[in-house]
């Protein structure tokens, strides 16, 4: 079960054995069903978690009551509302499984004294917020810069395994186009 994490953990550091026994220590395991909402707007996230097996998004509700797609996450990703974790905060966004999942979960407490006991564990993390807001500086660029059909070409070389695992009117909404048009880009690509 924390094989994965713990290869995932190991590419940003070098911990022993034992620093990663303590690390799986405070780690809960979780099944969570499909289309369960982990997160609800105006809700405090509470946790930290690194997906073993599934898919989830992040999404929030704009002012039209649309659905809006932030993110996707699957296996050997983490999820969580930064902000809303660390500052103990409502969040502005809903976190929702789209398959079953499995995860491996922290909470403020948990990885506080993870932190403590395995000091090595401050650069994983800086690593992973380091790699995290790149990948949202370049979406944000290709967000205001690209066509709609350079950002699913983006998206699809960036993300192979998503297309064939969710919806298209969430890829949709993750590019910031409409569904029908997104369907006229694929329907465009195809005959390439």
């Amino acid at each position: 079960m924390f094989n994965s994490i713990n290869q995932h953990i190991l590419r940003c550091s070098d911990l022993t054995p034992e620093d990663l026994g303590v690390f799986d220590d405070l780690l809960v395991y979780k099944e969570v069903p499909k289309k369960t909402i982990l997160l609800h707007e105006a809700e405090i996230c509470n946790f930290e978690a690194y997906i073993v097996k599934g898919c989830i998004r992040t999404y929030y509700i704009d002012d039209k009551g649309m659905e809006v797609t932030l993110q996707f996450a699957i296996e050997d990703w983490w999820v969580s509302d930064i902000s809303s974790f660390h500052d103990h905060k409502p969040s502005n966004m809903f976190i929702e499984t789209l398959e079953d999942c499995q995860l491996l979960m922290l909470n403020p407490q948990t990885k506080e004294l993870a932190l403590t006991r395995v000091p090595k564990l401050e650069r994983v993390f800086r690593l992973m917020v380091q790699r995290n807001l790149s990948v949202l500086q370049q979406r944000l660029f290709k967000t205001i810069a690209t066509s709609g059909e350079d950002k699913y070409l983006d998206f699809i070389k960036r993300y192979p395994s998503i297309p064939q695992r969710v919806a298209q009117h969430y890829i949709a909404s993750y590019l910031g186009i409409s569904p029908e048009f997104l369907s006229k880009i694929r329907t465009r690509l195809s005959k390439k």
